[in-house]
Protein backbone atom coordinates (compact mmCIF):
# COMPACT_ATOMS: atom_id res chain seq x y z
CA UNK A 1 0.00 0.00 0.00
CA UNK A 2 1.02 3.28 -1.11
CA UNK A 3 1.37 5.98 2.23
CA UNK A 4 0.97 9.55 1.27
CA UNK A 5 1.79 10.92 4.21
CA UNK A 6 5.20 12.21 5.88
CA UNK A 7 6.65 11.30 9.21
CA UNK A 8 9.09 13.23 11.00
CA UNK A 9 10.36 12.48 13.85
CA UNK A 10 12.98 14.84 15.89
CA UNK A 11 15.20 13.84 18.48
CA UNK A 12 14.42 16.86 20.22
CA UNK A 13 15.40 20.29 21.59
CA UNK A 14 15.21 21.12 17.64
CA UNK A 15 16.22 24.92 17.05
CA UNK A 16 13.13 27.71 17.57
CA UNK A 17 14.76 30.52 17.01
CA UNK A 18 13.88 31.35 20.69
CA UNK A 19 16.29 29.31 23.17
CA UNK A 20 19.92 30.53 22.76
CA UNK A 21 21.81 27.83 24.95
CA UNK A 22 21.25 24.37 23.06
CA UNK A 23 23.50 22.32 22.68
CA UNK A 24 22.76 21.37 19.49
CA UNK A 25 21.10 24.36 17.33
CA UNK A 26 21.16 25.86 13.67
CA UNK A 27 22.30 29.18 13.02
CA UNK A 28 19.33 30.20 11.72
CA UNK A 29 15.92 28.84 11.91
CA UNK A 30 15.13 29.56 8.28
CA UNK A 31 18.00 26.67 8.07
CA UNK A 32 16.34 24.37 10.73
CA UNK A 33 14.11 21.13 11.55
CA UNK A 34 11.02 23.46 11.45
CA UNK A 35 11.12 25.28 8.23
CA UNK A 36 11.88 21.71 6.86
CA UNK A 37 8.28 20.96 8.62
CA UNK A 38 6.68 23.75 7.75
CA UNK A 39 8.21 23.47 3.11
CA UNK A 40 6.87 19.30 3.66
CA UNK A 41 3.35 20.55 4.17
CA UNK A 42 3.21 22.74 1.62
CA UNK A 43 4.33 26.24 2.99
CA UNK A 44 3.45 28.52 5.23
CA UNK A 45 -0.16 29.81 4.29
CA UNK A 46 -1.18 25.67 5.94
CA UNK A 47 -2.64 24.25 8.52
CA UNK A 48 -0.73 23.46 11.53
CA UNK A 49 -1.79 21.78 14.77
CA UNK A 50 0.36 21.42 17.76
CA UNK A 51 -0.43 19.02 20.26
CA UNK A 52 1.00 19.79 23.56
CA UNK A 53 -0.85 16.49 25.32
CA UNK A 54 2.71 15.17 26.24
CA UNK A 55 4.10 18.15 28.04
CA UNK A 56 3.85 19.06 31.72
CA UNK A 57 4.09 22.54 30.47
CA UNK A 58 0.99 22.56 27.68
CA UNK A 59 0.83 26.13 27.48
CA UNK A 60 4.26 27.26 27.67
CA UNK A 61 5.12 24.55 24.95
CA UNK A 62 2.62 25.95 22.99
CA UNK A 63 3.58 29.50 23.15
CA UNK A 64 6.76 28.72 22.16
CA UNK A 65 6.33 26.67 19.21
CA UNK A 66 3.19 29.42 17.86
CA UNK A 67 6.12 31.98 18.01
CA UNK A 68 8.68 29.77 16.44
CA UNK A 69 6.33 28.90 13.52
CA UNK A 70 5.90 32.53 13.37
CA UNK A 71 9.10 33.48 12.89
CA UNK A 72 9.00 31.40 9.75
CA UNK A 73 6.13 33.25 8.41
CA UNK A 74 3.78 30.43 9.78
CA UNK A 75 0.59 32.25 10.84
CA UNK A 76 -2.20 29.94 10.47
CA UNK A 77 -1.11 27.17 14.02
CA UNK A 78 -3.42 26.10 15.93
CA UNK A 79 -3.26 24.38 19.52
CA UNK A 80 -5.04 21.00 19.83
CA UNK A 81 -5.06 21.25 23.86
CA UNK A 82 -5.91 17.27 24.86
CA UNK A 83 -5.35 16.64 28.53
CA UNK A 84 -7.93 13.85 29.10
CA UNK A 85 -9.39 11.18 26.95
CA UNK A 86 -12.22 12.71 26.80
CA UNK A 87 -10.93 15.64 24.60
CA UNK A 88 -9.65 13.32 22.06
CA UNK A 89 -13.13 12.62 21.18
CA UNK A 90 -14.26 16.68 21.08
CA UNK A 91 -15.62 17.51 18.24
CA UNK A 92 -13.66 21.16 17.77
CA UNK A 93 -10.45 19.19 18.53
CA UNK A 94 -11.15 16.63 16.05
CA UNK A 95 -12.47 18.92 13.04
CA UNK A 96 -8.40 20.76 13.54
CA UNK A 97 -6.94 17.60 12.67
CA UNK A 98 -9.45 16.50 9.91
CA UNK A 99 -8.67 20.33 8.26
CA UNK A 100 -4.71 20.55 9.60
CA UNK A 101 -1.69 20.03 6.77
CA UNK A 102 0.69 19.08 9.36
CA UNK A 103 0.44 17.79 12.81
CA UNK A 104 3.32 18.15 15.52
CA UNK A 105 3.12 16.88 18.68
CA UNK A 106 5.72 18.06 21.52
CA UNK A 107 7.87 16.56 23.52
CA UNK A 108 7.59 15.17 27.47
CA UNK A 109 5.96 11.89 28.21
CA UNK A 110 5.07 9.72 25.13
CA UNK A 111 2.96 7.22 27.65
CA UNK A 112 0.48 10.62 28.01
CA UNK A 113 -0.12 10.78 24.31
CA UNK A 114 -0.96 6.63 23.88
CA UNK A 115 -2.89 6.99 26.94
CA UNK A 116 -4.96 9.80 26.24
CA UNK A 117 -5.16 9.98 22.11
CA UNK A 118 -4.11 5.99 21.59
CA UNK A 119 -7.43 4.27 20.14
CA UNK A 120 -9.18 7.31 19.91
CA UNK A 121 -11.75 9.11 17.35
CA UNK A 122 -8.92 11.34 16.71
CA UNK A 123 -6.18 9.15 16.61
CA UNK A 124 -8.33 6.61 14.11
CA UNK A 125 -8.71 9.97 11.94
CA UNK A 126 -5.20 10.94 11.98
CA UNK A 127 -4.02 7.76 10.55
CA UNK A 128 -5.88 7.27 8.03
CA UNK A 129 -5.56 10.25 6.97
CA UNK A 130 -1.61 9.63 7.15
CA UNK A 131 -2.52 6.74 5.06
CA UNK A 132 -4.36 8.57 1.86
CA UNK A 133 -3.17 12.04 2.07
CA UNK A 134 -0.44 13.91 1.93
CA UNK A 135 -0.18 15.18 5.88
CA UNK A 136 2.55 16.08 7.78
CA UNK A 137 3.07 14.26 11.28
CA UNK A 138 6.21 15.23 12.89
CA UNK A 139 6.78 14.82 16.55
CA UNK A 140 9.79 15.86 18.57
CA UNK A 141 11.04 13.57 21.36
CA UNK A 142 8.42 11.61 22.95
CA UNK A 143 6.39 13.12 20.08
CA UNK A 144 8.97 10.78 17.77
CA UNK A 145 9.10 7.98 19.83
CA UNK A 146 5.01 7.52 20.29
CA UNK A 147 5.33 7.14 16.24
CA UNK A 148 6.09 3.67 16.05
CA UNK A 149 4.36 0.32 16.52
CA UNK A 150 6.65 -1.25 19.37
CA UNK A 151 7.25 2.12 21.55
CA UNK A 152 9.86 2.83 24.47
CA UNK A 153 7.64 3.67 27.41
CA UNK A 154 11.14 4.46 30.15
CA UNK A 155 13.95 2.94 31.15
CA UNK A 156 17.00 3.92 32.14
CA UNK A 157 19.99 4.21 29.81
CA UNK A 158 22.34 3.93 32.95
CA UNK A 159 20.70 0.58 33.64
CA UNK A 160 20.49 -0.62 29.83
CA UNK A 161 21.53 -3.97 28.01
CA UNK A 162 20.33 -5.51 31.90
CA UNK A 163 17.18 -7.33 30.63
CA UNK A 164 13.88 -5.67 31.75
CA UNK A 165 15.67 -2.63 31.83
CA UNK A 166 13.60 -1.18 29.22
CA UNK A 167 9.68 -0.90 29.29
CA UNK A 168 8.03 -1.48 25.89
CA UNK A 169 4.06 -1.01 25.08
CA UNK A 170 2.22 -0.20 21.92
CA UNK A 171 2.76 3.06 20.52
CA UNK A 172 0.61 5.15 18.13
CA UNK A 173 1.35 3.00 14.98
CA UNK A 174 2.18 5.55 12.42
CA UNK A 175 5.10 3.12 11.25
CA UNK A 176 5.70 -0.08 11.75
CA UNK A 177 9.25 -1.27 11.27
CA UNK A 178 11.21 1.17 13.35
CA UNK A 179 11.83 2.08 17.27
CA UNK A 180 12.57 5.32 17.62
CA UNK A 181 14.45 6.72 21.00
CA UNK A 182 15.41 10.15 21.46
CA UNK A 183 17.80 12.87 22.94
CA UNK A 184 19.99 9.34 22.32
CA UNK A 185 23.55 10.92 22.53
CA UNK A 186 23.34 13.60 25.39
CA UNK A 187 21.55 10.90 27.42
CA UNK A 188 23.38 8.32 26.63
CA UNK A 189 20.54 5.55 25.09
CA UNK A 190 22.83 3.37 23.13
CA UNK A 191 21.94 0.32 25.80
CA UNK A 192 18.32 1.13 25.92
CA UNK A 193 17.79 0.99 22.08
CA UNK A 194 20.05 -2.07 21.64
CA UNK A 195 17.63 -3.59 24.39
CA UNK A 196 15.06 -3.01 22.50
CA UNK A 197 15.97 -4.67 19.20
CA UNK A 198 17.48 -7.40 21.22
CA UNK A 199 13.75 -7.62 22.15
CA UNK A 200 12.06 -7.21 18.43
CA UNK A 201 15.13 -8.21 16.36
CA UNK A 202 12.94 -7.60 12.70
CA UNK A 203 12.66 -4.06 13.81
CA UNK A 204 15.50 -0.97 12.97
CA UNK A 205 16.29 0.80 15.93
CA UNK A 206 16.67 4.64 15.29
CA UNK A 207 18.03 6.79 17.65
CA UNK A 208 17.96 10.70 17.21
CA UNK A 209 20.28 13.34 18.41
CA UNK A 210 18.88 16.34 19.36
CA UNK A 211 18.54 19.11 16.68
CA UNK A 212 18.25 15.85 14.13
CA UNK A 213 15.59 14.06 12.87
CA UNK A 214 14.16 12.43 9.83
CA UNK A 215 11.71 13.36 6.91
CA UNK A 216 10.54 9.62 6.28
CA UNK A 217 7.91 8.98 2.98
CA UNK A 218 5.45 6.38 2.34
CA UNK A 219 6.58 4.94 5.61
CA UNK A 220 9.57 3.37 4.28
CA UNK A 221 12.76 5.96 2.69
CA UNK A 222 14.40 8.57 5.43
CA UNK A 223 16.16 11.48 4.98
CA UNK A 224 18.31 12.76 7.93
CA UNK A 225 18.18 16.85 8.62
CA UNK A 226 19.41 18.71 11.49
CA UNK A 227 22.40 19.59 12.73
CA UNK A 228 23.40 16.11 14.50
CA UNK A 229 23.03 12.45 14.15
CA UNK A 230 21.17 9.68 13.68
CA UNK A 231 22.12 6.27 14.67
CA UNK A 232 20.61 3.26 12.97
CA UNK A 233 20.66 -0.19 14.65
CA UNK A 234 20.22 -2.98 11.48
CA UNK A 235 19.67 -6.21 13.04
CA UNK A 236 19.44 -8.44 10.59
CA UNK A 237 22.78 -10.00 10.66
CA UNK A 238 22.60 -10.75 14.22
CA UNK A 239 24.58 -13.95 14.65
CA UNK A 240 24.13 -13.96 19.01
CA UNK A 241 21.24 -12.75 20.73
CA UNK A 242 20.68 -14.36 24.01
CA UNK A 243 18.03 -12.02 25.01
CA UNK A 244 15.08 -14.51 25.30
CA UNK A 245 17.24 -17.24 26.89
CA UNK A 246 17.91 -14.86 30.11
CA UNK A 247 16.33 -13.94 33.16
CA UNK A 248 15.14 -10.33 34.39
CA UNK A 249 17.51 -8.31 35.88
CA UNK A 250 20.80 -10.43 33.63
CA UNK A 251 23.39 -8.93 31.33
CA UNK A 252 22.54 -9.41 27.96
CA UNK A 253 25.05 -10.36 24.66
CA UNK A 254 24.81 -9.71 20.89
CA UNK A 255 26.92 -10.03 18.20
CA UNK A 256 27.32 -8.78 14.60
CA UNK A 257 24.61 -5.64 15.00
CA UNK A 258 24.93 -3.46 12.40
CA UNK A 259 25.40 0.14 13.02
CA UNK A 260 25.09 2.87 10.89
CA UNK A 261 26.25 6.95 12.01
CA UNK A 262 24.28 9.32 9.89
CA UNK A 263 23.88 12.81 9.13
CA UNK A 264 21.97 15.51 7.68
CA UNK A 265 21.51 14.72 4.10
CA UNK A 266 21.64 10.91 4.54
CA UNK A 267 19.47 8.36 3.08
CA UNK A 268 17.90 4.78 3.92
CA UNK A 269 15.73 2.31 2.66
CA UNK A 270 13.75 0.69 5.59
CA UNK A 271 12.60 -1.85 3.48
CA UNK A 272 15.89 -2.84 1.45
CA UNK A 273 18.20 -1.64 4.41
CA UNK A 274 19.95 0.27 1.52
CA UNK A 275 22.42 3.29 2.96
CA UNK A 276 23.17 6.71 0.85
CA UNK A 277 24.84 9.09 2.08
CA UNK A 278 26.34 12.18 0.85
CA UNK A 279 29.24 12.69 -0.90
CA UNK A 280 32.05 14.52 2.02
CA UNK A 281 32.52 17.33 -0.59
CA UNK A 282 28.66 17.78 -0.30
CA UNK A 283 28.31 17.48 3.50
CA UNK A 284 26.24 19.90 5.93
CA UNK A 285 28.61 21.97 8.23
CA UNK A 286 27.73 23.09 11.45
CA UNK A 287 30.32 25.81 13.33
Amino acid sequence: MQIKGILIPIGGNEDKGIETKEKYHLEFIEEGILARVAKECGGCDKSIAVIPTASSIPNEVSDNYIKAFDRLGCANVNIVDIREQKDSENRQNIATIEQADCVMFSGGSQFKIVQKIGGSTLHNILSERYKNEKIVIAGTSAGAMCMSMEMISGGSGKEAFIKGAVRMRQGMGFIPNLVIDSHFITRGRFGRLAEAIARFPELLGVGLAEDTGLVIKNCNTFEVIGSGMVILFDPSEIRHNNEKLLNKGMPMSISNLKTHILANGDRFNIQERNLKVVPSDKAFMVD
